[in-house]
């Protein structure tokens, strides 16, 4: 169903829900108005879906998943709002501990949540960063230079991916091809 864009106006049969016009896009889900099941949030992955007759979305339209990623786009661009990024569940309420070298002193330990929140802050800032060094007035070559070691920093922080529950919320540092 990915690969199928659906627009404002598609006829669908959903296996459970029935017949239905799909009346909203956004970034993630098709809102879609059932005949006997009122309206439904259905993801845009979802393969259940038979597509009795498909409209597409002219392309002038701004529809809202356009304005929403746009929205987006600005937001992380010009502010330091950080984005709510879920940790992966088996680690909720665990804890962290650091045990020093020296057995005279005491371990240290942290709720792995707080760490995990250090360590979105962290990423969030890099992004910031990496935006701000885009837009700046320095030449391509020193753009270039200067990304080389935002993407050694990421590269350095993909030990800490385990920690999150969303794939796409991963540090991904330079790709070898």
């Amino acid at each position: 169903m990915a690969e199928i864009q659906l627009g404002v106006g598609s006829r669908i049969k959903h296996p459970q829900f029935g017949k239905g016009v799909v009346v909203q896009i956004r970034s993630d889900v098709y809102e879609i108005a059932f005949i006997e099941n009122g309206i439904r949030q259905i993801s845009r992955e979802y393969d259940g879906l038979e597509i009795i007759e498909a409209v597409e979305t002219p392309s002038e339209v701004t529809t809202y998943e356009k304005l929403e990623k746009s929205l987006i786009r600005v937001l992380r661009r010009f502010s330091d709002v950080q984005e709510t990024v879920p940790l992966g569940a088996k680690w909720s309420n665990g804890r962290l501990v650091m045990y020093p070298g020296d057995s005279s002193l005491k371990e240290k330990e942290v709720p792995i949540d707080a760490f995990f929140h250090k360590i979105v802050m962290i990423r969030d800032r890099i992004r910031v960063l990496e935006q701000k060094l885009n837009a700046s007035k320095l030449t391509d070559e020193e753009k270039v230079d200067m990304q080389q070691y935002i993407t050694r920093i990421y590269g350095s922080l993909t030990t800490f991916n385990i920690l999150f529950k969303n794939k796409e919320d991963f540090f991904i540092g330079e790709k070898t091809t």
